[in-house]
């Protein structure tokens, strides 16, 4: 029986780590200045690509982890670098001049990883796959990431819209703030990470 008091903790969860209305600034600031043809791929790609890493870690993460020796906290503090690494070209302006390598890397990374398919979410699917009975709650937890998927591709598809309203002057302050917000979170999950590590825990 499909189990919706797990599909609605599992999808809450997603939301809260993978931030949909959080994502909006910084898809915005990567994407601004082009065609508005390769945004709407690149938040395809983005989602697919977070679709992607999710499955695989939820099919098979424990051990693909266990395989290769990688600690939770290490994932963090190495997902945390990259992104502050993204926040700092958009800081600077260095992301301003896109190029077709810059499109498919932006969708690729950090986008859709380590930013929606972040450390948190590949975290959380894991141990919900994990504690998942029966095929009911197995259907609600892959129902939930399916959902969850498809809210973020609709949001960051239709974010595009706020590009033709503020204009190239707002483009510029949103790729701004963008790269504070981006920075801020790759510090936390850098600090979190290194928490981790010190206390023992992952």
């Amino acid at each position: 029986m499909f189990d919706v008091a797990l599909f609605g903790s599992v999808f809450l969860t997603l939301f809260v780590i993978m931030d949909p209305p959080g994502i909006t600034p910084v898809f915005l600031g990567l994407t601004s200045g082009r065609p508005a043809k390769v945004q709407r791929r690149m938040a395809l790609q983005a989602t697919a690509v977070a679709f992607g890493v999710i499955t695989v870690f939820g099919i098979c993460g424990r051990q693909i982890l266990d395989y290769l020796h990688v600690s939770v906290p290490a994932l963090m503090v190495a997902g945390g670098l990259l992104l502050l690494l993204v926040a700092l070209d958009l800081l600077t302006g260095k992301a301003d001049e896109p190029s077709q390598t810059k499109d498919v890397n932006a969708a690729l990374v950090p986008l859709g990883m380590p930013l929606l398919a972040g450390p948190g979410a590949i975290v959380s699917v894991i141990l919900a796959v994990q504690r998942a009975d029966g095929w009911g709650g197995q259907l609600a937890v892959w129902s939930a990431i399916v959902a969850m998927h498809l809210v973020l591709w609709l949001v960051m598809r239709y974010s595009l819209l706020v590009i033709r309203v503020i204009k190239d002057g707002g483009v510029v302050l949103v790729t701004r703030l963008s790269g504070m917000l981006l920075s801020a979170i790759a510090v936390q999950q850098i600090a979190n990470g290194v928490t981790r590590f010190v206390s023992g825990n992952g």
